[in-house]
């Protein structure tokens, strides 16, 4: 998916009036500890803790721009998402609505709820909530926020641009992994690498507790999968959007999994070496770094900790390596 220069400023111009670009650190204790230079980008620095914020904000802006403004919206989340459309819809005057599923993380919804969204609860997984929130749209005469789209897209790209836009061509990382759960973030990552003309490889991400993404990119075709994960909820997809798979098909060198395990040892390295906290999501970039570390000596590479929301009680459990 390509954007003009136009409208990668316009986007920034949207980005910018609500935050900062995000830092990016070469931690040392993480190159110590993985033998090569890793950079990390800190999109748990965002207002909402992780990086669909952005998305969030472009997406209402055209929206807004639209001859007949919708009167409401509706999302359904696993909590990032719902952040970002909580945020944006607070910024823009309007009510929004968020479907979860049951025994989605505790502090997300209190995130949700304090940006003034009305959450319902609903399904046993995300598929589940996604059907129930288009249901509503439909009996409310509400707008449906997806989870992937040109819009939103155009928004995550901008911290992906401030990435690849941060070196010199002789500087550039060669390889970055890049998490995946509805895809917005990889294809966000494609879409910048092709603006900036950054020849970085891409590596997708899935939790190996819900391979939707990985066995549809090995099929070449949209596949369904169980999900199982109890950590990585921000990749919990059951199945694949068809337009997201389409880019990553095109634009993935490689996808790749990482266990619940893997990713819990990133999240106490992330607090260890950088003392910054992950979400499972957030974490599952350096977890493949940590993974294929091998193969990656006397590389650059890029990750990102892209969330960093996660429940205080999961996230001390993890810290206490239970």
């Amino acid at each position: 998916m390509l954007f003009t220069r136009e409208e990668v400023l316009a986007a920034q111009r949207s980005v910018y009036a609500a935050m900062p670009p995000t830092p990016q650190y070469a931690w040392p204790l993480l190159a110590q500890r993985l033998g090569f230079k890793v950079w990390v980008k800190h999109e748990n620095h965002t207002p909402a803790g992780a990086f669909k914020v952005r998305g969030g904000l472009t997406y209402f802006e055209q929206l807004l721009q639209s001859s007949a403004p919708p009167a409401g919206v509706i999302a359904a989340t696993r909590g990032n998402h719902g952040q970002s459309v909580g945020f944006a819809a607070r910024k823009y005057g309007l009510p929004a609505t968020i479907v979860v599923p049951y025994g989605n993380s505790v502090e997300k919804n209190a995130a949700m709820r304090a940006l003034g969204v009305s959450l319902i609860e609903h399904g046993d997984d995300f598929q589940a909530s996604r059907e129930h929130a288009y249901a509503l749209a439909a009996e409310r005469g509400l707008h449906m926020v997806p989870s992937f789209h040109r819009d939103l897209l155009r928004g995550v790209m901008t911290y992906w641009v401030e990435f690849f836009e941060s070196f010199a061509a002789g500087d550039m990382p060669s390889v970055v992994f890049v998490p995946i759960g509805q895809g917005s973030g990889f294809c966000a990552a494609a879409a910048a690498r092709a603006h900036t003309g950054a020849k970085t490889k891409l590596i997708g991400v899935v939790s190996a507790h819900a391979t939707a993404y990985l066995d549809s990119f090995r099929a070449g075709k949209v596949v369904e999968a169980p999900v199982t994960t109890v950590l990585a909820d921000g990749m919990a997809c059951r199945v694949p959007d068809a337009a997201s798979l389409e880019i990553v098909l095109r634009e993935a060198d490689d996808v790749i999994a990482v266990t619940d395990d893997e990713v819990a040892h990133a999240m106490r390295v992330l607090f260890a070496d950088t003392h910054n906290v992950a979400e499972g999501a957030g974490a599952a970039s350096l977890a493949a770094a940590m993974q294929q570390r091998e193969r990656l000596q006397g590389q650059v590479v890029g990750t990102t900790l892209c969330g960093g929301n996660v429940d205080t009680a999961v996230f001390a459990r993890v810290l206490a390596g239970a």
